[in-house]
């Protein structure tokens, strides 16, 4: 599994906007084939930096899949002009290290 990671940093005062245009470009993202999840996260430190997190089978799968897409077009046009600076976006392999959440169950 494929893990894209970016950066983003969303203009002040945008962040109310920019969680309910993510919360509708999510089902864009979501019928890619090979997309497994994701998650935004807001920092605590800096209010206006978020952490996207996506999981794919491959880097196919988002790089020439879903950039690639149609849906693509729409997931630009409500997400970046939120963007400053633009994000850099990179694909990492699987863990080379794993701890388990001590809070999830164990495996059965």
């Amino acid at each position: 599994m494929i893990l894209e990671a970016a950066l983003l940093m969303v203009r002040p005062g945008q962040e109310p906007d920019f969680e309910r245009a993510m919360d509708e470009a999510r089902p864009l993202i979501a019928a890619t084939p090979g997309f497994r999840g994701m998650e935004v996260r807001r920092c605590l430190e800096v209010a206006n930096r978020y952490l996207l997190l996506v999981h794919w089978d491959r880097l196919e799968d988002h790089t020439q899949g879903f950039r690639g897409s149609e849906r693509y077009a729409g997931w630009k046009a409500l997400l970046h002009h939120f963007y400053d600076p633009f994000p850099l976006v990179e694909h990492f392999a699987p863990a080379v290290v794993a701890v388990p959440d001590p809070a999830s169950p164990a495996p059965t």
